[in-house]
């Protein structure tokens, strides 16, 4: 190892290891630092529950994985990675039974919304269609990072994407296509009239038309896994159980990438204030569950996807947000769950199956939502709670312990509000780089934001080796 790296990176997440990736992959010396024993941040897999039991503490589903411009231009299938599709990517059940899904076909999906919703949902998608390639590229990046690849469908989908999905929604008659889009925006953690919120959710049905909403065999920690073997076999080195508190505590380099909260980089590398405008959003309240059975919907399109949304209507998840992010406690929560084992039986032990599932509560928030949120689960599913076998709760709390990036139970790492849905953490020209000119930071806080994508990652490194480079 040479006397000086060229790069260290702290924090095993997904974007901190796809930063190494990308500059080891380039000729460049690079050591990854990792506070746990385990590589992985937001991608992981641990036994929750029960022995057998294979749960994702954190991320589970990944359209933004399986569609990422980093992660294709990586082998990471040769390191074993293996994406697994479900029969349907994600239900919306209602109560009487039925559900709206969101399907690899358009048509399929279409039809689920109703006959008078139908054409609306294809006209509001067609434009689209097949170009997801260029379209992840030019949007999952800061917006002024250079000329857009596909600038029709750039202008085009941005001028649509700002609005909020409840604005949207007003190209819909029922409830079931408004009910769809408003548990799709959810995902931005905000209440579904803000700006940009229609933007992730055409985002997401996008992603599940052209690339699906996979989980990856084996659970999450099989990305980071993935990235971190590509990495050592590029030649970089990664340290778990190093803890830093101080930025001379790591060795000498010429750029240090952090893959932390705004907040913890200020303060391992002395920025002082640099962040103190920077907000985080409402927490989330999670539940793993071991179940001795499939999960008993009665809406049969949901027993077939990887993905259930419990909402069910536009107004009510709208109002859960609303609460959460007022510091109301959750009364009837819109709920995101996953039940990988419909598609990966490895998950757990023969005939059983893992349920992940939260809600939305107040950052910090320190009750317990165990009991409204297993309603809501009852409502769509009766008889769930007879298949119980374990549970793992997650409240802010522990959510902020389990990853030092989920500052109060934000799993997003930043609110998604105000001039902060476009500009975070703070506007700048480089938004990876700071005051330090050796001091980088590449996590969910910068553009393009949260998800298993690497792009944050991605972009960070980029603006490291023009610098090194220029150095050099």
């Amino acid at each position: 190892m040479p006397s000086m790296l060229d790069a260290v990176v702290v924090g095993a997440g997904p974007n901190g290891l796809t930063a190494a990736v990308e500059l080891a992959r380039r000729g460049f010396s690079v050591a990854v630092y990792e506070a746990l024993d385990t590589i992985g941040g937001g991608a992981r897999t641990e036994e929750l529950t029960l022995p057998g039991f294979r749960h994702d503490p954190c991320s589970a589903v990944h359209p933004l994985g399986i569609g990422s411009p980093a992660f294709a231009a990586m082998p990471l299938a040769r390191h074993g990675l293996e994406w697994l599709h479900p029969e349907l990517p994600l239900a919306h059940p209602f109560p009487d039974g039925t559900a709206a899904v969101l399907s690899r076909s358009v048509g399929e999906t279409a039809m689920s919304l109703g006959a008078g919703d139908a054409g609306a949902y294809r006209r509001l998608v067609a434009p689209y269609l097949g170009h997801w390639n260029t379209f992840a590229a030019d949007f999952l990046r800061t917006p002024w990072d250079g000329l857009p690849r596909d600038p029709y469908r750039y202008v085009r989908f941005g001028l649509t994407a700002l609005q909020p999905a409840t604005w949207i929604s007003r190209r819909f008659e029922g409830e079931r296509a408004r009910g769809l889009l408003a548990g799709l925006a959810a995902h931005a953690i905000a209440p579904t009239s803000g700006l940009a919120t229609g933007g992730i959710a055409l985002m997401f049905a996008l992603a599940a038309h052209d690339k699906g909403w996979p989980v990856p065999r084996g659970g999450s920690q099989a990305i980071s896994e993935a990235l971190a073997s590509y990495l050592r076999e590029q030649g970089g080195t990664i340290h778990t159980g190093a803890e830093v508190k101080r930025l001379d505590e790591l060795p000498p380099a010429r750029a240090y990438i952090f893959d932390t909260s705004p907040t913890a980089l200020a303060r391992i590398a002395g920025l002082g204030r640099a962040y103190q405008h920077y907000r985080y959003g409402a927490a989330a309240f999670k539940i793993d569950y071991a179940l001795s059975g499939p999960m008993p919907w009665t809406a049969k399109e949901a027993r077939t996807a990887g993905t259930v949304h419990i909402g069910p209507t536009a107004g009510e998840i709208d109002a859960a947000l609303r609460a959460a992010v007022a510091g109301s406690d959750p009364r009837v929560p819109f709920l995101i769950t996953s039940q990988p084992t419909v598609i990966d039986p490895s998950r757990a032990p023969a005939g059983k199956h893992v349920l992940w599932a939260y809600g939305h509560v107040p950052a910090g928030w320190e009750g317990d939502a165990t009991e409204v949120i297993e309603r809501q689960l009852e409502r769509f599913a009766p008889g769930f709670r007879d298949l119980v076998l374990a549970r793992a709760v997650a409240g802010p709390p522990q959510l902020a312990r389990h990853n030092a990036n989920y500052v109060g139970g934000d799993i997003a790492c930043g609110a998604f509000a105000g001039l902060q849905t476009l500009i975070r953490p703070k506007l700048a020209k480089v938004p990876y780089a700071t005051s330090h000119p050796a001091v980088f930071i590449c996590s969910a806080a910068t553009p393009p934001g949260p998800g298993v994508h690497g792009m944050s990652g991605h972009h960070a490194a980029k603006a490291v080796w023009r610098r090194l480079r220029a150095t050099r």
